[in-house]
């Protein structure tokens, strides 16, 4: 299991956070696509950290054309001697619609359709085939030598695909090369919906589950005293508020009993109370949605957790800890 750590720099951070990242003994990092741009800052990372593996976890899709997307991806697998994935994502519709203004359903059929494309896009430039790929979203029949980079001397870099809906995580099973896990789940979620819904894709698509990746998102709670703890606790409280409030993630909520809390929490932030959301989040939900506890503890119970499932653990710690906490936590979880 390769562990992954979150990298939130900004282009004139990035070289020095990589660094940092690196030496903490995280084998990957990935980035969100938030306030900034989610790509440019991976080429500062791998220049400057060529040993850690980049992704972005995730980009969002729609707004992009598959075609630019596989540029970006083929040079940042170049750039990176063959250490880059690509991970993508829907997003919800409020945001694609009203923020990005495009299209968004349906949007399990498009994003396989999306992930289709890419990969021929990617099978003509590596294997010199002819671009012909016609769907109902998407079509790239032209591709001349001026425009083609040519084969990938690292290979062709691999999709995985964000998704906590049934039908997308299906769509990551049966065309996307892994699945990442949304960082607002829990245990009975993930053993229960999506692993399954991960199966039944890799049938169709007539694979087994070596071939394909499983990046777990894992929110930890800890910190080196009661004042460290406590102020991690509230973020994560906030930060699972904010989550709960949006409708398409209340699946999660719903397998471990919080489903008819959503819709309360959604009112709260269409009201714009974003700060009164983390008050309802109470120790049961931090404990089915986190793993908290003393710093010495967070490796076993993650390697307990997600240790049988995960390719790949993601830590998610939203808040500020001191370096050599979390070097001694990595190290633990590398036993």
């Amino acid at each position: 299991m390769k562990i992954d750590g979150p990298f939130y720099a900004q282009l004139g951070d990035a070289a020095s956070e990589a660094a940092r990242l690196a030496g903490i003994g995280y084998d990957g990092v990935y980035t969100l696509e938030g306030s900034w741009d989610p790509f440019y800052p991976l080429v500062l990372a791998t220049e400057h950290a060529p040993q850690l593996d980049i992704a972005t976890g995730i980009a969002v899709a729609f707004p992009r054309n598959p075609m630019h997307l596989a540029y970006q991806a083929w040079d940042l697998q170049t750039f990176s001697k063959g250490r880059f994935s690509l991970g993508i994502g829907s997003q919800v519709k409020a945001h694609i619609e009203n923020r990005f203004g495009t299209d968004f359903s349906p949007p399990a059929a498009r994003m396989r359709e999306y992930i289709e494309a890419l990969k021929a896009i990617f099978t003509c430039w590596q294997d010199g085939s002819r671009l012909a790929f016609e769907g109902k979203y998407y079509r790239h029949t032209l591709m001349t030598p001026m425009f083609n980079p040519g084969p990938n001397p690292f290979g062709v870099p691999p999709v995985l695909l964000g998704a906590l809906g049934p039908l997308m995580t299906e769509v990551a099973g049966e065309v996307a090369d892994g699945l990442i896990v949304h960082p607002f789940s829990n245990l009975p979620f993930l053993k229960d919906a999506a692993l399954p819904a991960v199966h039944r894709g890799l049938a169709k698509s007539g694979r087994q589950r070596q071939d394909f990746t499983l990046q777990i998102n894992a929110i930890v709670i800890t910190g080196e005293s009661a004042e460290a703890m406590a102020a991690a606790t509230d973020s994560v409280r906030g930060l699972l508020g904010f989550y709960a409030s949006t409708p398409a993630y209340r699946s999660p909520m719903e397998a471990v009993g919080y489903g008819d809390l959503q819709p309360e929490l959604n009112r709260l932030s269409k009201e714009g109370r974003w700060d009164e959301l983390g008050a309802y989040i109470n120790d049961d939900f931090l404990d089915a949605f986190t793993t908290r506890g003393e710093p010495a503890e967070i490796a076993g119970k993650l390697l307990e957790k997600y240790g049988e499932d995960a390719d790949r653990l993601a830590i998610y710690a939203p808040y500020a800890a001191p370096d050599s906490m979390w070097k001694q936590i990595i190290a633990g979880l590398k036993v």
